[in-house]
């Protein structure tokens, strides 16, 4: 995990890099009304996203309670409606993989779920390049599959959308780094705000999915 977010690190600073180089020092010729770093804004666009997720779970109310992360993905279409400068309209419709794993005294059990997530962020240009993300998240689910792993044996079940999954609300929080006008890097942390709890006395207390993005996307004016 530590190498995957140490590559999720490295990713972001060759970008940012990458976005001074673009948007470096060049022979502009001013105007008085300094209107030319808002000449690509105001540009509505459409276009894909998608990369790695690393998911876990968190329980507000007790800290005993921990388990470990997973890998997974996101993937889905995007859009960046103007509103007045700096401030951005970004909603998303994203697949998404979520869950945990955690380590018992029988076996491993691996928690995989499928989601269908609507982002509806407002996106803020602090710099030409440099972009601040935060917003709610409507989680809509899919599938789940849990894996037990018990050193000899593995069992596999998938379940549909039930009552095990009942979180539908996150938020969202992250920035993002121009490597150009059609072309973005992003980090985001999403975190469920209601528990997927859904009985009060399950041994999982205030099941909460908790994930970090690490993401491309590619728009097209």
């Amino acid at each position: 995990m530590k190498h995957i977010l140490f590559f999720a690190i490295c990713l972001l600073f060759a970008g940012s890099v990458s976005a001074q180089t673009y948007y470096g020092p060049r022979r502009v010729h001013r105007r008085p009304d300094q209107r030319q770093n808002t000449d690509d804004f105001y540009r509505p666009r459409v276009g894909v996203e998608g990369g790695l997720s690393i998911a876990n779970t968190v329980s507000t109310y007790n800290s005993n309670y921990g388990t470990s992360g997973i890998l997974g993905f996101h993937a889905g279409i995007t859009a960046e409606i103007p509103l007045i400068y700096p401030l951005s309209f970004e909603p998303e419709v994203l697949f998404s993989q979520k869950g945990y794993q955690a380590n018992t005294v029988d076996g491993t059990l691996t928690q995989r779920n499928n989601y269908i997530d609507i982002q509806l962020l407002a996106k803020f240009r602090l710099v030409r390049g440099f972009n601040f993300l935060v917003g709610p998240q409507i989680n809509i689910p899919l599938t789940g599959t849990t894996t037990f792993d018990n050193g000899f044996n593995v069992a596999s079940e998938t379940s549909y959308n039930d009552n095990s999954n009942k979180s539908y609300v996150a938020g969202v929080v992250g920035f993002s780094i121009d490597l150009n006008q059609n072309v973005d890097i992003h980090a985001r942390y999403v975190i469920d705000l209601s528990s997927n709890s859904y009985d009060n006395n399950s041994p999982i207390p205030d099941y909460r999915n908790q994930v970090w993005q690490f993401g491309l996307g590619i728009k097209f004016q």
